[in-house]
């Protein structure tokens, strides 16, 4: 009889919310560790591509101008040429294009003849003049995990991030973000110290749609921004602090198909091999016959500058590395170059690949964590420097680089 009494006064009591004997098992229990867990920091490296410094001045980006309040940020220098795989290499390793390898988004090497990097290319030959700061982080024992980066699917040695995933434009952006939140969810010793993340769809509409302000292009960035609001705010939520560090690759500037240079009207297609055209143009000898070459294209020109490899101006720190085209091209901001005009370029669009000097193709800069005093804007700095700032922010002893901390050193906390 007592017991009952007893089941049912227990019954009543559960039934009501009593807190004297309200209990969870384990199963149930919604006070997880995520919650009372002391979480280490965790260093995310996050690059919106085509992101330039002004679209932050829209007033389109709640997310990221919190960030930039509460830490520093600035425009940044991006390495010549100003395109997206040369700088993304230059973010992780620290190394102009000249000195990590990847001096283009297409590029070929004498001593693989007849093969050609694009942007889908695996192959660690073409990769490996530099090491990237997610194999140094495994090899000195700190996880790293990439969400998409420029060269993360590349095999060193047998050496990947503890955590990869392969790049795919189809993967939507919300769904970046949510395998990022599921990394931080995990227990501590398979929970990744080091992160990176990539975005596309800025510069995709960029693109497309030019770089002033429209509806189209606003989309895209408010979108961008909306998903690093809602990663910050869940893994706020979780307790684990962060140390953003955003950047982009280039800027973008606006073209327009009145303002091409056909290089038929250089030299005869059959006359000169192509390496890549566009925003610059890469040209090689066939037959040996560089002095025609050179008459043809290092002469004066309307809207284009050419140099031979070795003559490249020293500023552009650019022509060392044998990859680089044995003859150079370069437009005027704005100006494209091509041997077949492209069938998209009906309208105004945007390009990137311009003398890294130019306010047009200066990339963004934003950290904000628990390792970075609030400091404002900086004044602008070179993109090699990034890779010490997320080395020390990780605890990674990085490789000798090109760059160092001198543009953040006022802004690090101890």
């Amino acid at each position: 009889m007592l017991r009952s009494i007893f089941s049912l006064i227990m019954a009543s009591l559960l039934l009501a919310g009593g807190p004297a004997f309200a209990a969870t098992t384990p199963e149930q229990d919604d006070s997880g560790s995520e919650k009372v867990e002391q979480r280490e920091p965790v260093t995310i490296l996050i690059s919106i591509d085509g992101f330039r410094p002004d679209y932050l001045e829209r007033g389109i980006t709640p997310h990221l101008s919190a960030l930039a309040a509460s830490g520093i940020y600035a425009p940044m220098r991006p390495s010549f040429p100003s395109k997206t795989f040369p700088n993304h290499w230059t973010l992780v390793t620290g190394k102009t294009p000249d000195h990590h390898g990847i001096v283009g988004n297409t590029m070929e090497d004498s001593a693989r003849p007849g093969e050609v990097f694009k942007m889908a290319t695996k192959d660690p030959f073409w990769w490996s003049q530099a090491e990237p700061i997610w194999i140094t982080a495994e090899k000195q024992g700190i996880r790293s995990a990439t969400m998409f980066w420029p060269g993360s699917e590349v095999n060193f040695d047998g050496i990947r991030p503890a955590d990869w995933w392969p790049f795919s434009q189809d993967l939507s952006n919300d769904r970046r973000i949510n395998a990022i939140i599921d990394w931080m969810r995990r227990p501590a010793n398979i929970r990744p110290k080091l992160v990176t993340l990539y975005f596309d769809t800025v510069d995709t509409a960029g693109h497309y749609f030019g770089p002033a302000p429209g509806e189209k292009l606003h989309a895209a960035i408010t979108s961008v921004d909306g998903e690093i609001g809602r990663l910050k705010q869940q893994l706020e939520a979780m307790g684990q602090p962060v140390n953003f560090v955003i950047a982009s690759d280039h800027g973008m500037t606006e073209t327009a198909p009145e303002r091409i240079i056909h290089l038929d009207r250089i030299m005869a297609r059959d006359q000169y091999h192509l390496v890549e055209d566009g925003n610059y143009a890469g040209v090689e000898p066939l037959d040996g016959n560089i002095d025609a070459l050179r008459a043809a294209f290092i002469r004066p020109h309307e809207h284009m500058q050419c140099w031979d490899r070795e003559n490249i101006p020293d500023h552009f720190a650019y022509g060392t590395n044998p990859r680089v085209p044995s003859i150079l091209c370069l437009p005027e901001t704005g100006w494209v170059v091509y041997q077949d005009v492209p069938e998209w370029m009906t309208g105004i669009g945007g390009g990137h690949g311009y003398d890294h000097r130019e306010p047009d193709m200066l990339a963004f800069f934003l950290a904000s964590g628990p390792a970075i005093s609030p400091g404002g804007q900086l004044p602008a700095f070179d993109n090699v420097d990034i890779y010490s700032l997320v080395a020390k922010l990780a605890g990674v002893t990085p490789q000798a680089s090109d760059g160092d901390l001198t543009p953040f050193a006022s802004s690090l906390r101890p």
